[in-house]
């Protein structure tokens, strides 16, 4: 593609962008307006704004009223400001539970957010051990290889979980790493009817992991809790030890967050 053509094509998606947020912002404001209302005063041609209206009233953004031939405002605006507060709290409520992890388990945990493609550490508590696998705020890792990232990743709605697994590549970071797209979704299914995941060098030669997801009052998955540890300790005892306390603290989190 040449300059001039990406240089058009980004300025395109830029006006659509910013068509969108003038519409969010115009009905927030000031709700049920007609079609033609809309087009005149936010000067959008017609036909590009019947296209635009169609997929936000589909997608949840906008409700269609029959009666006034309006739009307004839709649920799923409330349901984006819901989940920015929920992951909030989330960060806050979770604090003192990943101690209480660290301190069930001697091993290191961590709270996870999605960011894109990736899993994100947004909280984490060290190992006192000295053999130890070290995460810190800001980490991230492709969702696929970790297990934090794949308790998101299997916990997402199946319109957003499909979209990804259309697009993403999957690099071999070590050699068991998971490479093919039906091996993944396979594992995503195992994930969802266990209730967790677990990787065994898939990202960090030498470390196993094992994730929940933290689900929302409505099942989405806001973050994850992991436990990672060296190989060396990776037993089965232990593995089911983490999964317990990691049960408990998902329950005590979504507890305190009033989602059950």
């Amino acid at each position: 593609m040449t300059s001039d053509k990406a240089e058009l094509q980004e300025s395109g998606a830029v006006k659509s962008a910013m068509r969108v947020l003038d519409l969010f912002e115009y009905l927030g404001r000031w709700g049920d307006k007609t079609h033609t209302e809309i087009a005149r005063e936010l000067d959008i041609p017609k036909s590009s704004l019947t296209q635009l209206l169609k997929t936000l009233v589909r997608r949840g953004y906008l409700i269609y009223q029959p009666a006034s031939k309006g739009y307004e405002l839709g649920p799923a605006i409330a349901d984006l400001a819901r989940r920015v507060g929920d992951s909030t709290d989330l960060v806050s409520v979770a604090a003192p539970v990943l101690s209480w992890i660290t301190g069930e388990t001697q091993e290191s945990c961590a709270l996870n957010f999605i960011k894109g493609d990736r899993s994100e550490v947004v909280a984490a508590v060290t190992s006192p051990r000295r053999l130890l696998y070290h995460m810190q705020s800001g980490d991230s890792a492709p969702l696929y290889a970790t297990s934090g990232g794949k308790a998101l990743l299997a916990h997402l709605p199946e319109e957003m979980r499909r979209d990804y697994l259309s697009r993403v590549v999957l690099e071999p970071i070590t050699p068991n790493t998971i490479t093919t797209i039906p091996a993944l979704e396979a594992e995503l299914a195992d994930v969802r009817a266990k209730g967790y995941a677990q990787v065994v060098e898939e990202f960090t030669i030498g470390i196993a992991g094992v994730a929940r997801p933290v689900l929302s009052a409505s099942g989405f998955p806001l973050a994850s809790l992991n436990i990672a540890m060296p190989i060396a300790r990776f037993e089965d005892a232990a593995r089911d030890r983490c999964l317990a306390v990691l049960e408990k603290a998902v329950a005590d989190i979504r507890h305190q967050c009033g989602w059950i």
